[in-house]
């Protein structure tokens, strides 16, 4: 992104309580098939501004978070909210290089910088011994999608269907426990506060600026009229022994 595509980014998605689409049960259905214990050491992988801690130490209250971003704005964001909680430890950092050892990583709708299996196996050494992975990955549902989704996903190359991503998963050493996809309770989690933005900007907003609330405004009508045939795939996956080895 260029300066000025930053500066109109953070303005419209500044203070919203997330940064992609999930909900609540999301993270409670990968931790109760996970059965982390209470005192769990979790990592929530590009967190930006947190909106999935709750549910994490919900999970695990006696546990530990560790929520990392690389963007600065949303790293500022979260400690502002969990600066105060000694149960949660907020970082600036890169995705490609997790540090420490954790029994849960948890990545919401940011593996696609990485990729699904170039991210699987950078993680898999910071997994403790019987540690998963649970990750959100946009998904076709569909095998002859529209043309205005496949439009809307042009950008995004590597997008496959549930089977291609349970390769992928396959390609890193994985084997995938369970998947589910992500409920229209969690998109409008995500869009219903970025529809209020996008009113309260759009008057005086500039040419320029008009354009990146119509690229907001037509992603969010895109999935609600074509949300049959896309969406997100959540996946909890372990790495399987590695040839030889009884460990990880």
């Amino acid at each position: 992104m260029t300066s000025d595509d930053m500066t109109a980014f953070f303005q419209l998605h500044r203070d919203l309580p997330r940064e992609g689409p999930g909900e609540a049960a999301d993270v409670a259905w990968a931790t109760a098939l996970a059965d982390i214990a209470p005192t769990a050491r979790m990592a929530d992988v590009a967190c930006g501004p947190g909106g999935d801690i709750p549910a994490l130490l919900e999970a695990a209250p006696q546990g530990h978070v560790t929520a990392l971003d690389k963007t600065a704005h949303f790293v500022k964001e979260a400690r502002t909210r969990w600066q105060a909680d000694p149960r949660v430890t907020l970082l600036r950092a890169d995705m490609a290089a997790i540090h420490n050892e954790y029994d849960f990583i948890w990545c919401a709708g940011a593996v696609y910088f990485m990729g699904v299996t170039e991210a699987l196996t950078a993680w898999r050494r910071a997994l403790r011994p019987g540690g998963v992975i649970a990750f959100s990955e946009a998904c076709w549902f569909s095998d002859s999608p529209s043309p205005r989704a496949t439009q809307q996903w042009q950008h995004y190359s590597a997008m496959t269907d549930a089977d291609g991503i349970a390769a992928r998963v396959t390609a890193a050493g994985y084997e995938t426990i369970a998947t589910r996809r992500l409920s229209d309770a969690a998109w409008e989690g995500y869009y219903t506060p970025i529809d209020a933005r996008i009113a309260s900007l759009r008057p005086g907003a500039d040419a320029a600026f008009a354009a990146v609330l119509d690229q907001a405004e037509e992603e969010a009508a895109c999935w609600r009229a074509h949300r049959d045939e896309f969406g997100y795939l959540l996946s909890l996956v372990r790495p399987l022994p590695r040839s030889g080895s009884a460990g990880r």
